[in-house]
This record gives C-alpha cells, structure tokens and sequence, in this order.
C-alpha cells in the first residue's frame, strides 16, 4: 500500500498554503457548526418506552437492561458483530473497541455507560476480551431477541428470505450473499470462525438508551456510515496526507494482534 502521493499534488510556496488552507478551514467550520445542530436534534428526537423484558448475561449474572446502565442514567450500547458460531469478534468491531477501554472511564463520570452487546455466549466473549485486552462492560444477549429488536442481526429465514430491516429501510440481502465467493469475505468470515452467510447474519449499530424513575427508553440509534465517527482509527486518516487509502476491496486492517510486526 503505497502513500507517496506528492507527484499527483501542487507543490506551494508556505503563502499558496496558508491560502488554501484558509479556504479549507472555512468550510471545516461550517460543518462543525452542522455537526453541533445534528447532535442536538439527536438529542431532541422523541423517546420510546421500552416494555419488553430483554435479559442478558453478564460479569456480575443475569441482568435486565436496566440493570446495564450500572447506576448512571444514560447507556450506549455498542452492538458488536458476535454471533453465537463465531469463534472471534468482527474484525471492524474489533477495530473501533480498541478505544473503548480509553474512554469508557470518561464516559463513566460523565453519567454514561458504554456496553457492548452480542449474541454469542457470554464465555466466547470472555475468551476474546482476555486475548484483546479489554476491560469494557460486554454483555451476551443470547437466547434475547434484543439485537433483532434493534436491527443489530437477523435470522437464517430473514436472510434467505432476500431482506431484512437495515439502516431503518428494506436491505436487499442477495448483493451482499453473492460476495462469499470473493476471497476477502472468505478472509473476514473464516478470520471469525465460520462462512460468510453466517457472519453476515450480524450487523453493527449503536443505540442510546435512557433510564427515567426506572423505565428505560430508546433514543438514538446508528448503523453503516453513522458508526465512522465512532471509529477513532478513521478519525485519524481522515486527517492523514493519503486518506483512508483503500485501494483494494476487503480488510487492510487487522486486530490489533494480528499484524506481522508492530509498528506503534
């Protein structure tokens, strides 16, 4: 993957520079100002009281979803692609976990709770965070039909069904099945234990929650493209001279134990 980028750029005098970064930096301020409006209309959106008693297992046994705001008031739950058959965690959720350790304690004070949330047994997701790393809350929702609930996965019969609810719309499932014959999703889904049929059945998102005089309600939820904000390494090679840089279809990434040399 080659970033050597500058024959294909003007090469300016420090002058032509600051000019057109000014010019850039106008219209960086003007979508801050936007991103401010789009945060406080989520804030804004109405709530949805949950009813339905979704149980999960967890470190300290079983709990309720009130049970995994852990005292605060607000939850964030990250639905992390896990599914029962998988032997390890996508490697894109993984990806974007790596920060959760960091900021999770930050979040913590300020009267937010991050869980992750999957469908596979509670003692995979034990193995995995060990061999990650990682301290965050994780909860298995196994046996719960809380990921199907929040279109965060769906059934085998769904899926060979030819749609499923995505992203708040009908998703047509047939382009994404048909790519098991490329080798990069055999690569991802192998890298998770199983097929790519399999793998598919989960899905990303996040959902905000919050808990009122003991009700819990829904306010918030993302998926596909409204999870790049979370994704920190993103964040970074936005910023970097050659962008996010990816060329070839499949992962250019990896966990963050599976690289062949460690360059940090």
């Amino acid at each position: 993957m080659s970033n050597n980028t500058t024959a294909q750029h003007k090469i300016a005098t420090p002058d032509e520079w600051l000019k057109a970064r000014l010019k850039l930096l106008a219209d960086e301020k003007e979508l801050t100002r936007r991103s401010d409006e789009l945060a406080r209309r989520r804030r804004e959106l109405p709530r949805v009281r949950i009813d339905k008693d979704y149980r999960f297992d967890t470190d300290e046994g079983k709990a309720s979803l009130a049970d995994l705001f852990r005292g605060n008031s607000q939850l964030l739950v990250y639905h992390f692609m896990f599914g029962p058959d998988f032997i390890a965690g996508c490697p894109s959720c993984s990806s974007i976990a790596d920060g959760f350790n960091g900021f999770a304690i930050h979040l913590a004070h300020h009267d937010v709770t991050l869980c992750a949330v999957s469908r596979a047994p509670l003692e995979k997701l034990h193995a995995y965070k060990r061999r990650m790393g990682w301290t965050f809350p994780w909860a298995s929702s196994f046996g719960s039909d809380f990921n199907l609930d929040f279109q965060a996965g769906c059934t085998e019969e769904q899926q060979r069904s030819g749609s499923i609810e995505y992203n708040f719309r009908a998703e047509d499932t047939r382009p994404t099945l048909a790519a098991a014959q490329q080798t990069w999703a055999t690569e991802i889904a192998g890298g998770c234990g199983t097929d790519w049929p399999t793998y598919r059945r989960e899905t990303p998102g996040v959902s905000a929650l919050v808990l009122d005089d003991g009700t819990v309600y829904h306010t918030y939820s993302a998926y596909a493209r409204g999870l790049d904000g979370l994704w920190g390494m993103y964040q970074w090679l936005d910023r970097a001279p050659g962008g996010r840089n990816e060329e070839e279809p499949g992962l250019w990434w990896r966990r963050h134990d599976e690289y062949e040399d460690d360059r940090a």
